[in-house]
């Protein structure tokens, strides 16, 4: 999980690179897979090569897919498309995604299959609510995540400006299992131990970060959903930090359909206002689904 050098400082590709780059894509808007990573039976994580004409914010999401199988009739195939966050931030060469794998699901029942060399599309048009822009300046930070709603918040823990618009960035990550927590584990290690993380964020930013994982199925250090620690107060506890406060705090969420209504409702309750990019606000809540 260590960061990849940014574009303007590197200097060699990696071998994996290299020997993927070379292969020539063959589908409409490829891009070639150069690594993949599997955590549990159901989710993984991969790698591909950036187009070099991509900007993005970090916290978007882009178009990711694979072809479908052909038309039994007429032999054609189709894009099979779904929204994925970006994980990588917006200085990363490469884009990095974290995915589910559902075994019958019509494009992760084939994506999570794939290899480095092979190669997937990519639509180069990053959308998302998930950005600095559309939050008011704010004291603290707060990023809710479950399961892969992690993915965006892997983007925004490693650019510069989530710090140097805060002085305490949070991140929650709620799983059902222990094992689930290991790639936003991974990352927050690597964040706080990688010299080119501390030299790119600065380590004064970096003391600014908490994570705050939690289970609600396997027994972990700190069990139970993250709405009900937020509705006990046992959050706010456990940081030492006072409720929820439009006045001070900001918020992203990004889970299953459910959580982000829950949260919603518990951030509203609080008095914070739901933004957006053209009218930026306390939080808001990522409306795009990958299935």
């Amino acid at each position: 999980m260590a960061p990849r050098r940014p574009i303007d400082q590197m200097t060699e590709q990696t071998p994996v690179t290299q020997t993927a780059a070379a292969k020539v894509p063959t589908l409409p808007d490829a891009q070639t897979v150069t690594e993949v990573k599997h955590y549990t039976d159901s989710l993984f994580s991969f790698r591909v090569t950036r187009p070099a004409s991509l900007r993005f914010r970090s916290g978007e999401f882009v178009m990711i897919g694979l072809m479908g199988d052909p038309d039994p009739v007429t032999g054609r195939q189709k894009p099979l498309l779904r929204a994925y966050s970006i994980a990588s931030p917006s200085w990363d060469d490469e884009l990095e995604f974290y995915s589910i794998k559902v075994q019958n699901g019509p494009l992760t029942s084939k994506l999570q299959h794939i290899q480095p060399g092979d190669t997937v599309i990519l639509r180069p048009k990053p959308v998302g609510t998930l950005v600095h822009d559309a939050l008011l300046p704010g004291k603290r930070l707060y990023f809710f995540a479950t399961g892969t709603g992690f993915a965006p918040f892997a983007s925004l823990l490693r650019d510069p400006e989530t710090y140097e618009s805060y002085d305490e960035v949070i991140i929650t990550h709620t799983c059902r299992e222990v094992a689930e927590l290991t790639y936003g584990r991974d990352l927050i290690e690597s964040i706080r131990s990688d010299e080119l993380m501390g030299e790119l964020l600065g380590e004064e930013n970096l003391a600014k970060l908490r994570y705050y994982p939690t289970t609600t199925r396997e027994q972990s250090p700190k069990m139970g959903r993250i709405t009900s620690l937020i509705e006990t107060g046992e959050l706010f506890a456990d940081l030492g930090v006072p409720p929820l406060s439009p006045e001070t705090d900001r918020a992203m969420v990004c889970g299953s359909l459910g959580f982000n209504t829950d949260l919603k409702v518990l951030l509203e309750k609080a008095g914070l206002r739901e933004g957006a990019n053209s009218e930026p606000a306390e939080f808001v809540v990522e409306k795009a689904f990958v299935g």
